[in-house]
């Protein structure tokens, strides 16, 4: 079963996909900000002690892993619209076959259709990983 995704169905996709490209981009923009205000009252106030660093530094990573994770949307993001642009927007990437519209109605970033995902995250889950 083949299904092309009807041009108004790309339109409303792409449109999402702009705004939250939109979004994602103002947000790392206030995390660089909020990074660099952070760092000057941090130098401000000199770290107390050790546990003072502690925390400190736990505060950087936090802010890191959620740029980092706002970074990797934005890659996913960038590539749905250059997928779009190529003409291939809504095809798994594995099998060639249809994403089903709902699928990428509710995650507009979708490369893999359903069954080529799961077997993806069966075949690259992390086993025996160390976890707190």
């Amino acid at each position: 079963m083949t299904h092309q995704l009807l041009p108004a169905e790309i339109t409303t996709l792409k449109t999402a996909l702009r705004y939250r490209l939109d979004a994602l981009l103002e947000e790392v923009r206030l995390d660089l900000l909020k990074s660099d205000d952070d760092r000057a009252a941090l130098l401000a106030d000199r770290v107390r002690d050790v546990g003072d660093e502690s925390l400190a530094d736990l505060m950087v990573d936090l802010d890191l892993a959620d740029t980092d994770r706002e970074l990797e949307e934005l890659r996913d993001v960038e590539a749905a619209l250059a997928r779009i642009g190529l003409g291939i927007y809504g095809m798994c990437v594995d099998c060639g076959g249809p994403i089903p519209v709902e699928r990428l109605t509710a995650f507009p970033t979708a490369k893999r259709c359903e069954p080529c995902q799961r077997m993806r995250e069966k075949t690259y889950a992390q086993k025996n990983k160390a976890t707190l």
